[in-house]
């Protein structure tokens, strides 16, 4: 670790669907440690897949707090047993997976502010903190009721995405709030407050329950993306009027001071009383703090495939779609996030994976380099969880175009195994490429670079195929993503509190000079290629369009 006893860090905490990450940066903003912990791996016990489980309802899948408590202590034990001085971390923040709720019984305060640091965080919060023991997470889609009564009661989707930036969708808090109260009454009544992932992170920290950062309320179907208020009558619907107090206050920014560390974490691990404690926010705006700057895409290639865009500051308000998500920025007013969220990312490409290239990315890379562009004209379209974008479509799709412009749906043995690999990366991009016009904002200068991150971002064929897609030049930095972003805050915050609580984001960052070295170009666009898929993009919505079509009949067979 190259920094001396006396230099101050700042510890970013990743809560992610599979494992909980710890980034340590300097002053400097240079990345020094991480730490990690594998929910599956490591912790056994909770029988979790990919870090969930899935049922008993369909579409439900939930995650255990009780394992995300263990993960907290366990994170911890390996700093320390990496030498890391804990006394020397100044401030704590980071982010948790988007969407996710903890409820909290009426016994949590009581028993936040008493942790005794003989005993662990699991035994002395889990059962008795929570009136559910296990979390409703991102990847749930049980709420499509919901939803729609949602939706139909604000007076549409476009409505209720003007109001929060995203239409009603089955994984946003809101729908999940619903769900549970109508289920569970009894247990929803019990409930004295709920957090996010994020502020339920935090809440350990400072001994109470947190309040709720701006940037990952946006995703929760219930705060006004404009004037980052919670919107009563939204509440009232998701969660009756009682929700307005279980939500907690105002949302808050990144970069304010929640308090200071308690003493189970001086005592127990020996952190610094003085330690400060910063909002954590989602894991999406945390891969924004991390790695975007002006012109730049981030797409995210991990459990989930997600595209980033920094809207700056706009005399007018930014657009609002039913097809992606408008997020208030976690730092900066005024400033929002556009983004596309799909569910079946890196487990669909996975699943592709081990049905055509046993199981083997070297094999699937030969059979992607090995097939021509666009599979001469072949589609595929692969749903195994019910997607987000667009809505609710599940199964395995594929077509033939042709160069004239004919589009025809055909079977899936119609189709050689060996283009499979090819066809799912086309397939996800292309989606991504045909609507990132419309979000970006009508005098928003040309995008300059595509930043990847997450797993995939490591496949040097998937970031060749990316270049092609978008017509972009393609770069990668380091691995540390949404955890480096949460660290950034905690550097941010105590920055302020060293400048009177005054200094914007962008200031601090401008304070760090110029980063060519962290972001490194690993591909570049092919122009042939560029043109063969930009004319291929209006044959991709026809095939998309009738996909919709398809799932929609057989959902209301």
């Amino acid at each position: 670790m190259s920094y001396n006893d006396e230099q101050p860090l700042f510890l970013g905490l990743d809560l992610s669907t599979q494992g909980l990450k710890a980034v340590l940066i300097t002053e400097e903003s240079e990345v020094v440690h991480e730490s990690a912990v594998n929910f599956d791996r490591e912790l056994p016990h909770y029988e979790t897949t990919n870090g969930a489980i899935r049922g008993p309802d369909e579409g439900e899948v939930t995650s255990p707090v009780r394992m995300w408590l263990e993960a907290m202590d366990l994170i911890v034990s390996k700093l320390k047993t990496a030498g890391v001085n804990l006394g020397q971390i100044m401030a704590i923040s980071g982010d948790g997976q988007q969407h996710g709720s903890v409820f909290w019984s009426n016994d949590a305060e009581r028993l936040l502010s008493t942790l005794h640091p003989e005993q662990s965080l699991a035994e002395q919060l889990a059962p008795a903190a929570f009136t559910f023991q296990r979390s409703p997470i991102w990847q749930d889609s049980s709420t499509t009721q919901d939803c729609r009564e949602f939706e139909d009661v604000v007076g549409g989707p476009q409505a209720l995405a003007d109001i929060t930036g995203s239409r009603a969708y089955e994984r946003f808090t809101g729908n999940q709030i619903r769900r549970l109260r109508r289920l569970f009454p009894e247990s929803y009544a019990a409930t004295s407050r709920i957090s996010l992932i994020s502020s339920f992170l935090p809440s350990l920290f400072v001994g109470s329950i947190a309040p709720i950062e701006l940037s990952d309320a946006s995703g929760m179907n219930l705060m006004n993306v404009l004037t980052y208020k919670w919107e009563d009558s939204l509440l009232e619907f998701c969660g009756g009027p009682e929700l307005r107090q279980k939500i907690g206050p105002e949302p808050v920014p990144g970069g304010t001071v929640l308090g200071r560390i308690t003493n189970y974490w001086v005592q127990k691990w020996g952190f610094n009383p003085d330690c400060l404690i910063a909002p954590f926010t989602g894991d999406n705006p945390a891969t924004v703090i991390a790695l975007s700057s002006p012109g730049d895409a981030i797409l995210s290639l991990g459990t989930s495939t997600t595209l980033l865009l920094s809207i700056p500051p706009t005399s007018e308000a930014p657009k609002r779609f039913t097809t992606s998500h408008l997020l208030s920025h976690p730092t900066t007013y005024d400033a929002h996030i556009a983004m596309l969220c799909y569910k079946n990312g890196a487990l669909a490409r996975e699943q592709v994976r081990d049905n055509y290239a046993s199981a083997d990315w070297a094999k699937y890379n030969e059979l992607v380099e090995g097939t021509p562009i666009t599979n001469d004209g072949t589609l595929g379209f692969y749903f195994p969880l019910p997607e987000i974008i667009p809505p609710n479509v599940q199964g395995s799709f594929f077509f033939h175009t042709s160069s004239e412009g004919k589009v025809q749906a055909v079977p899936e043995f119609a189709v050689s195994p060996r283009a499979h690999p090819r066809a799912i990366l086309e397939s996800q991009f292309l989606s991504i490429r045909s609507r990132v016009a419309a979000i970006l904002p009508p005098q928003a200068p040309p995008l300059q670079r595509l930043v990847v991150c997450g797993g995939g971002s490591a496949n040097p064929v998937i970031r060749q195929i990316a270049a092609d897609v978008f017509g972009m030049m393609v770069f990668i930095s380091g691995p540390q993503g949404a955890a480096e972003g949460g660290a950034q805050l905690a550097r941010y915050a105590w920055w302020r509190e060293q400048n009177g609580g005054r200094g914007t984001f962008e200031e601090l960052r401008a304070n760090d000079g110029e980063d060519t070295e962290r972001f490194k170009l690993v591909a570049e666009p092919k122009q042939d290629n560029v043109e063969i898929y930009s004319g291929l993009i209006e044959r991709y919505r026809e095939c998309e369009a009738e996909v919709v079509r398809l799932c929609g009949s057989e959902q209301r067979a």
